[in-house]
């Protein structure tokens, strides 16, 4: 692999023009080397964290619902979850059974709804999100510490208008 290709360097534009004009179409070859560079991007950030959550026993998914069920008082819904963690209720309750049987949350009935249940972060869910703040955020820092503060801030811009964009790929 040459170093081009290890920087997610590929495909380059000129392959993105090739392959336009081998199926005949006017469409912008920059744009597209753009969203495929970022769909590669994703899957390798994607690969990244898988392996970097895996250090503290956990998967993105369930460092992302233990840190909402933080970040909003240590109780919600599964429905709610799965609305704002934007997965659907299946993978949330998923999450759920395997964070209930390392004791990271537990289930207990919604005082709101009687049907319902909610989930809570229990003690030790708190103290391994505690416990890993600091090599967790440390090591996001160092992610994008290639970029200037400025570029950082450019960089949220952009990246908000391109996953607003993305609803492109599954439009009716």
């Amino acid at each position: 692999m040459t170093r081009g290709e290890a920087d997610g360097e590929r495909p380059t534009l000129e392959q993105a023009t090739w392959q336009l004009r081998h199926y005949g179409l006017e469409v912008d070859p920059q744009a597209v080397l753009v969203a495929v560079r970022l769909i590669s991007a994703g899957a390798r950030v994607g690969r990244a964290a898988e392996a970097h959550f895996a250090r503290f026993g956990l998967s993105t998914g369930r460092y992302r619902l233990l840190s909402d069920l933080e970040g909003h008082g240590g109780e919600k819904s599964p429905s709610q979850l799965a609305a704002d963690l934007d997965v659907s209720r299946a993978t949330v309750t998923g999450l759920l059974d395997g964070l209930e049987r390392e004791q990271l949350i537990a289930r207990r009935p919604s005082t709101e709804d009687g049907r319902g249940t909610v989930a809570v972060l229990t003690a030790s869910g708190a103290q391994r999100l505690r416990d890993m703040a600091p090599e967790h955020f440390g090591r996001l820092e160092a992610m994008v510490a290639g970029l200037s503060t400025e570029e950082r801030t450019v960089f949220l811009d952009l990246l908000a208008r391109v996953v607003h964009g993305s609803s492109a790929l599954t439009a009716d």
